[in-house]
């Protein structure tokens, strides 16, 4: 049987490679999964920052960009943040991925390290199942004009810094005033970013077929000031009111300082990533694993 997917960009978990001896290791597990792909027959590439950052020289290397218009099938090997960093580049391109976890958690990168084989021979010959993950669209306004735009697919945030007091902020939902929350910040998450941080503060895990999106906020003064959930067709907007040191962060990357006045405007973009999954994958089974649901249990 040959392969669906005949040209693979493989992207490396570089970022917390800084030794010598860590970007080898890291080294050596992309250049393990290009060879069991060229034995499946596939065109195999690494996407340029890996290639550069982990000195692989024996495939072309080709930009996120260029993957997203060349190629069929992109793998990432890593964590979540590695595989959310080149979903928000290839959503726009409807690019499928299919995740390696050599992270910790993983909630959305599948295949374990040690025996990915057995679960990706399946997936390349066509045998998934496909998963679509909506992401949003943000942007930053600044007496009228536009700071920043950008994409999130897990949370947009605004936080403050380490040293600063609470910060004051209105959110408006579909222009309707929703609050003014005091709080350390704010969070407004996907689905797919409700096992995040959304998670941590206590917001609710919202299943990644359903549309919604969740606010939620950090340490808020007022224990009233509960997570919402609302439908993913809302304009939400959110206006700084008070406070000093401030920051949005769109999937925890620091995007620019805020200041009193400005406001975030979140929607639901017109992209979606594509995650493949083992055929059989359960949502809630993952649950289980990574959140150890069974401990305890009969």
């Amino acid at each position: 049987m040959s392969i669906t997917f005949k040209k693979i960009a493989i992207l490396g978990k570089y970022q917390i490679a800084p030794s010598r001896d860590a970007r080898k290791a890291a080294r050596s597990v992309l250049e393990d999964v290009a060879r069991f792909l060229l034995q499946k027959g596939a065109e195999v590439v690494v996407e340029a920052e890996s290639a550069a950052n982990l000195e692989v020289t024996d495939h072309p290397a080709l930009t996120p960009q260029e993957i997203g218009r060349q190629c069929d099938l992109c793998i990432a090997i890593g964590g979540d943040g590695t595989m959310l960093g080149i979903a928000r580049e290839l959503a726009p391109f409807g690019t499928p991925l299919i995740g390696i976890n050599q992270g910790r958690l993983g909630f959305v990168t599948d295949l374990p390290l040690n025996h990915y084989q057995d679960q990706l021979a399946p997936m390349l010959d066509g045998i998934y199942d496909e998963d679509w993950r909506p992401l949003m669209m943000a942007r930053v306004e600044r007496d009228g004009q536009a700071l920043y735009d950008g994409l999130a697919i897990n949370d947009v945030v605004v936080s403050r810094g380490n040293l600063s007091g609470m910060l004051e902020l209105r959110v408006d939902v579909d222009g309707q005033f929703v609050s003014n929350q005091r709080a350390d910040g704010l969070i407004i998450a996907t689905p797919t970013g409700s096992t995040a941080y959304s998670l941590s503060v206590g917001g609710p895990i919202i299943h990644p077929a359903a549309a919604g999106w969740v606010i939620a906020p950090i340490a808020p003064h007022k224990l009233s000031n509960r997570p919402i959930v609302l439908p993913d067709t809302s304009h939400v907007t959110v206006k700084v009111l008070a406070g000093k040191d401030m920051s949005a962060k769109f999937d925890m990357l620091t995007m620019p300082d805020l200041l009193v006045g400005d406001s975030l405007h979140v929607q639901r973009s017109v992209h979606a990533a594509r995650f493949l999954h083992p055929k059989g994958w359960s949502y809630f089974a993952m649950l289980r694993s990574k959140l150890g649901w069974n401990e305890g249990g009969s």
